[in-house]
C-alpha cells in the first residue's frame, strides 16, 4: 500500500515517530503525543453545559520536563510537506515554543520562530535534543549562569499538580527574565488561573538554583498570606516564616508578610530592622493595589529594598493618574486574560441577569415636605440608583432585591454559594436582614445560612474560611461590601449579586473573578451574575479584556439593550488594621439619632423611607457569543443562526447527515460552534424529538416526527424482514433503543453489552449473526438511513 493510501495516524507511526526516535528523542520522557494543552471551552446554553474540543498538538518535544522545545504537526501524504506548519506556529505561540515542524511522511519543513528561517529537512536530518538545545542557547544568547537557572526543574513530588500550559509559559518567562538580570517584572493572569501556584514555582526555581537566596512575599490581607502558607507554599515548610508583630527573625529564607506589619503604625518603619540588601527577590501579590501608587506608604517598603528583584502579580493591572502598574514594573512579561481562560476551558463561563427596578430606572423624587422614618425632612431633588443606599434608603427596594435573589435560588439551588456585594457595611446588614425574612425556613435550620462578612464584624469574618471551603455547606449567602472583592478563593461561588455602584474597572474585574473558578467535581461548571445596578455595562468597556461567556433565555418581548461603554478609574487602598481592608462608605448608621453629616447640620447621612413601593420593571438579559460579541437573540434564534452558518440549505444538511459514518460527529461539530441541542429541547419542551428532527424543525421549518414515530415507520415498512433470526431481534432491539434514547446510543458497539441485548446473545454472537463486525457496523448505518428515510 502506497503512502497516499495511509491515514495520518499511519504516517505518524511509520515515518514521523521513527524519524524522531532515530534522532535521539526519548519517546517516553521527551515526546508527548496528541498533547492536549487546553481543557476545551465550556459551552453554556440555558442551564446546560458541554465541553468543546481541546487543542491538541500532534507532537511536543521537551528538552527537560519544564522546557518544551519543538512542535510537530503531521498530515497524511495527500497534503504537502509543509501543510501543517501554520497550525504548528499557532500552537507554538500559545506554548512559547521556538521551533516548529510539519511533515507528511516524506520530509520535514522546519521554521525557527526566533530567527524566522524556514528550511526543508529529510527524515534523517531531524535534529537531536542536544543539537536543537544548543541552537536555542545560541539563538537566545543565553550564557552559562542563565542556563543553570533556566534548566532548574519545577518542584514536583508524586501526585503533585503539574503546570498548565499558560502557567508553564508564565513561570518560564519570569524565571528567564530574572536570570537575564531584569529587576522589575509584571505578571498578569486572570483570577482563578492559579497565580499563587505560579508564584510558588517561580520562587522555588530561583531559590533552588541559588540565584535568589532570601525572598519576601508581600500581600495586603491576612487571608492571602494564610491561604498561601497552608496551600501552594507548603513545600517551603521549615524554610518559611510569616512576619508577625515587630520582631523580624533573620534565620529564614522565605518570608511572607503584610505591608501593614512592615510599615508599622505611627510612622514606625519595622522593615528597617533588615538591611536594604537583605532580600534578593520580592514578589508582590495583588500588586495593582497600594504598591502601585507612588505616594503610598507601602511603596516605601519596595523603595527600601530597591536592590532586590521585584516581581508583581495581578489579575488587574491599574493605570490611572494616581497609580500605575506599568510605570513601576514595565510591560507585562506575560498576560493570560479572563477571555483566554474561558475559551481554553480553565475558567467558568457565566450568565448575566440584569434586573431593572422602577425607582432605579425612573428616579424618585419625594413630595414637598416629606419626612423620613426618623422625622428628617428629605431634601427635595430627584434620587437615582447612585443615591440609593448611599444617601437615601427605600426599605421596599431592599425587600424586592432580597426577594429576587431568593426567587432565583429557589428556581436553581438554594444551597448555591452566593456573594451579595452591597454599597457599604450598613447596607450589607440591612440586606442580611431582608434575606433572612425571605428565607426564614433555612435560616431557622441554621443561622449560618446567611452571614454578613464585612471588615467590622468578627462573627462574619470567622465564617469566611468556611464559606470558601468547598466541603463546608455553610454559610451559603455571604453579604459584604468590600471585604470579599479580591483575594478570596471562593471556588464554589455560583451566584454573584451586584447591589453596589461600580465605577472602577479594576474592582469590577476583581468582583467577577470571585466566581470564575471551576469545580466540576462538585458540579460547578458556570456561575450567574445578577445585576441590580447596571454595573454589567462595564462588560462593554474596551478595557474589559476578557468578555464574558454569558447566556440566558429571554422571556417576553422586551428587547435587550446593548450596554453602553463606561470607563472609570476609581480604586481603593485597603490599608487598615485587622482585616487590612478599607471598606468604603463603611459608616455604620442604624437609625436617625446619630447620623448627622460632618458639618454638624441637622441632616442625616442617609434618609430612610418606609412607605414607598418598588416594583420590578424588567428582567433584561444579555449573552455573548463565542467571539465575545454581545448579541440579543433568544436561545432559539441563536441556535438557528449557528446551524444555518454550517448548513445553509436543508439539502446540505441532509447530504452530510446521510453520508456521515456516525451522526453524533455532526452533533459534536455543531456543539463546538455553540449549539447545545439539549438546551433547546429543554426550552421548547420537545424531549420526544431527536437531534435530526430538532435541527430540521428549528432551522428549516420541517414538521418533526418523534423518535417513536420514526421507529414505528421503519417497522411498518417491514424493514426488519430483510434479516432473519438473531439479526432481526437485534435490529428490533436497536430500534426500540433509538425510540427511547436517541441515535447516539445505537452508534456505539458498547450498546450490545446492555441487558436488552444480553437476552439475545453475547456481543460476539450478535456480531457473528451479521457476518462479522464490519457487516454489523454497515447494518447499523443502513438502519440509521432507514430511520431518517422520510
Amino acid at each position: 500500500m502506497g503512502k497516499r493510501h495511509l491515514s495520518e495516524e499511519d504516517i505518524k507511526a511509520r515515518y514521523i515517530t521513527p524519524a524522531i526516535t532515530n534522532a535521539g528523542w526519548d519517546i517516553k520522557k521527551q515526546v508527548r503525543l496528541e498533547y492536549a494543552f487546553t481543557a476545551g471551552r465550556i459551552i453554556l446554553r440555558g442551564n446546560v453545559t458541554a465541553r468543546g474540543k481541546k487543542k491538541r498538538a500532534d507532537y511536543v518535544l521537551f528538552y527537560k520536563s519544564n522546557f518544551p522545545l519543538a512542535i510537530i504537526e503531521a498530515k497524511d501524504n495527500n497534503h504537502s510537506v509543509g501543510a501543517g506548519l501554520q497550525q504548528a506556529i499557532e500552537y507554538a505561540q500559545s506554548l512559547d515554543v521556538s521551533y516548529v515542524y510539519a511533515s507528511n511522511g516524506d520530509a520535514f519543513v522546519e521554521q525557527n520562530l526566533i530567527t524566522g528561517e524556514v528550511k526543508e529537512l529529510t527524515l534523517e536530518e531531524f535534529p537531536s535534543p542536544e543539537e536543537l538545545y544548543q541552537r536555542y542557547l545560541a539563538d537566545k544568547n543565553i550564557n552559562k549562569d542563565e542556563e543553570k537557572v533556566i534548566l532548574e526543574p519545577y518542584y514536583y513530588v508524586p501526585n503533585y499538580k503539574t503546570p498548565r500550559y499558560y502557567q508553564m509559559v508564565a513561570v518560564n518567562r519570569t524565571v528567564d527574565a530574572v536570570a537575564k538580570g531584569q529587576d522589575r517584572v509584571l505578571l498578569v493572569s486572570a483570577t482563578g488561573t492559579g497565580k499563587t501556584f505560579m508564584t510558588f514555582q517561580i520562587i522555588y526555581r530561583l531559590w533552588k538554583s541559588g540565584l535568589k537566596k532570601r525572598i519576601l512575599f508581600l500581600a495586603d490581607r491576612n487571608v492571602l498570606v494564610d491561604q498561601t502558607i497552608s496551600g501552594d507554599f507548603k513545600p517551603f515548610s521549615g524554610k518559611m516564616t510569616k512576619v508577625q508583630n515587630k520582631n523580624l527573625d533573620s534565620s529564614y529564607e522565605i518570608y511572607l508578610a503584610l505591608y501593614q506589619q512592615l510599615t508599622g503604625e505611627d510612622g514606625e518603619e519595622t522593615f528597617r530592622q533588615f538591611q536594604p540588601n537583605f532580600f534578593d527577590l520580592i514578589v508582590i501579590d495583588e500588586c495593582h493595589r497600594g504598591s502601585a501608587k507612588q505616594e503610598s506608604a507601602w511603596r516605601k517598603v519596595l523603595d527600601y529594598f530597591s536592590s532586590a528583584t521585584h516581581v508583581g502579580c495581578t489579575a488587574t493591572p491599574i493605570e490611572t493618574k494616581e497609580a500605575s502598574s506599568f510605570t513601576y514594573f514595565g510591560e507585562p512579561i506575560y498576560e493570560y486574560s479572563l477571555k483566554q481562560g474561558i475559551n481554553d476551558g480553565f475558567l467558568a463561563p457565566y450568565k448575566v441577569v440584569r434586573i431593572g427596578l422602577d425607582k432605579d430606572l425612573e428616579g424618585y423624587r419625594p413630595e414637598a415636605g416629606k419626612v423620613d422614618k426618623y422625622g428628617y425632612q428629605i431634601e427635595d431633588r430627584e434620587y437615582n440608583v447612585k443615591d440609593f443606599d448611599r444617601s437615601i434608603v427605600i426599605d421596599d427596594r431592599t425587600r424586592v432585591v432580597a426577594s429576587k435573589i431568593t426567587e432565583f435560588l429557589k428556581k436553581t439551588d438554594r444551597f448555591s454559594k452566593t456573594i451579595v456585594f452591597c454599597v457599604d457595611i450598613e447596607h450589607a446588614e440591612r440586606m442580611r436582614q431582608a434575606l433572612i425574612n425571605q428565607n426564614k425556613d433555612l435560616y431557622a435550620e441554621n443561622p449560618k445560612y446567611i452571614m454578613r462578612i464585612t471588615g467590622d464584624n468578627d462573627e462574619g469574618k470567622a465564617q469566611l474560611e468556611h464559606f470558601i471551603d468547598e466541603e463546608s455547606p455553610y454559610p451559603v449567602i455571604a453579604v459584604t461590601s468590600k471585604l470579599m472583592t479580591t483575594g478570596v478563593d471562593a471556588k464554589m461561588c455560583k451566584l454573584i449579586v451586584l447591589e453596589n455602584n461600580i465605577n472602577s474597572m479594576t474592582e469590577f474585574k476583581q468582583i467577577i473573578g470571585r466566581g470564575t473558578r471551576l469545580l466540576e467535581e462538585y458540579g460547578k461548571t458556570y456561575f450567574t451574575i445578577m445585576d441590580f445596578r447596571s454595573s454589567s455595562r462595564l462588560f462593554a468597556d474596551p478595557t474589559f479584556d476578557g468578555k464574558p461567556e454569558v447566556v440566558i433565555d429571554i422571556d417576553g418581548d422586551d428587547p435587550v439593550d446593548e450596554p453602553k461603554a463606561c470607563g472609570g478609574n476609581e480604586d481603593y487602598d485597603p490599608s487598615d488594621g485587622n482585616d487590612n481592608v478599607n471598606e468604603l462608605g463603611g459608616d455604620y448608621v442604624t437609625g436617625g439619632n446619630d447620623g448627622f453629616d460632618d458639618d454638624g447640620e441637622d441632616k442625616p447621612r442617609k434618609y430612610y423611607i418606609g412607605d414607598v413601593t418598588v416594583k420590578v420593571l424588567s428582567e433584561r438579559v444579555q449573552y455573548v457569543d463565542k467571539d465575545g460579541k454581545l448579541i440579543t437573540e433568544s436561545l432559539i434564534d441563536y441556535t438557528k443562526k449557528n446551524i444555518l452558518e454550517q448548513y445553509a440549505a436543508l439539502d446540505d444538511f441532509l447530504k452530510t447527515w446521510t453520508a456521515a459514518e456516525k451522526k453524533q460527529a455532526i452533533i459534536d461539530e455543531l456543539q463546538d460552534s455553540g449549539v447545545l441541542l439539549d438546551a433547546v429541547r429543554e426550552e421548547l419542551g420537545k424531549t420526544e424529538l431527536d437531534d435530526f428532527d430538532l435541527i430540521c424543525h428549528l432551522a428549516y421549518d420541517k414538521p418533526p416526527l418523534t423518535k417513536k414515530e420514526r421507529a414505528e415507520n421503519v417497522k411498518k415498512r417491514h424493514y426488519l424482514y430483510k434479516y432473519s433470526d438473531v439479526a432481526q431481534q437485534v435490529i428490533e432491539a436497536l430500534l426500540d433503543k433509538y425510540a427511547n434514547d436517541g441515535i447516539r446510543e445505537i452508534e456505539d458497539t458498547k450498546v450490545l453489552q446492555l441487558k436488552e441485548f444480553a437476552q439475545i446473545g453475547s456481543p460476539m454472537k450478535i456480531v457473528k449473526a451479521f457476518g462479522g463486525k464490519a457487516a454489523y457496523v454497515q447494518a447499523v448505518r443502513e438502519l440509521e438511513n432507514e430511520i431518517y428515510y422520510a
